[in-house]
């Protein structure tokens, strides 16, 4: 193989997520409601009875399928729909926010939607413990508490650990730590992945004072 080659292969692909089939591809949806107050965000109390995070805080979402990977919002929209007990025309999409690659090995793409009807929502008891809402007015003049959250690797125990130096034959070794955010209201507690992707929805839609 030659330079020019290589170049032919270079040029005919497209840049895209190395290591991509390794992550959890999934995808959630930022619900909208009008309430009392005006808009408000819909958040759901995962069921105690999952095996994975029960009794969280999160928005309504999960796994992409295959037939939907090429289909952004699709998953978000089916999974909003399963755990909601609402139909496709009470859902209206609003736009996407920024993808989330998470150390836990998960490719998480959030939307943003409007349900039409919150009064025609059933929740699913098999995955939603319950439902609830916060106005947008108090999240957009909430100050969450900032906290970290630490990473660490280490090798397999199949790894050949004697051809590496000595300092990676450990155990745990913390390589990086990443700000999360915590937000409370009334007995709720928002944190994790859901949190992030909060503060990263009200980055976009609160506007910054000027100096």
């Amino acid at each position: 193989m030659n330079e020019y080659q290589i170049s032919q292969k270079l040029s005919n692909g497209k840049p895209d997520l190395m290591n991509k089939d390794h992550y959890l591809v999934s995808e959630v949806l930022l619900p909208l409601v009008e309430g009392a107050s005006g808009l408000e965000l819909l958040f759901e109390v995962r069921s105690m009875e999952l095996n994975r995070q029960p009794g969280e805080i999160c928005f309504p979402g999960g796994h992409v399928e295959e037939d939907e990977l090429k289909r952004p919002g699709l998953a978000a929209l089916r999974e909003a729909m399963e755990e909601l007990g609402l139909s496709a025309n009470n859902i209206v999409p609003i736009g996407a926010l920024d993808r989330l690659i998470t150390p836990m090995g998960m490719l998480v793409y959030p939307f943003v939607g409007r349900i039409l009807s919150p009064g025609s929502i059933i929740p699913n008891r098999a995955e939603v413990e319950k439902i609830f809402t916060v106005p947008l007015s108090f999240l957009r003049n909430y100050s969450p508490q900032v906290s970290c959250v630490e990473v660490a690797t280490r090798y397999g125990t199949n790894f050949p650990l004697d051809r590496i130096p000595e300092k990676y034959r450990g155990g745990w070794t913390k390589r990086w730590s990443f700000p999360t955010y915590i937000y409370e209201y009334q007995n709720y507690f928002i944190f994790g992945m859901t949190a992030i992707i909060l503060n990263h929805f009200l980055s976009i839609i609160v506007e910054k004072k000027q100096d």
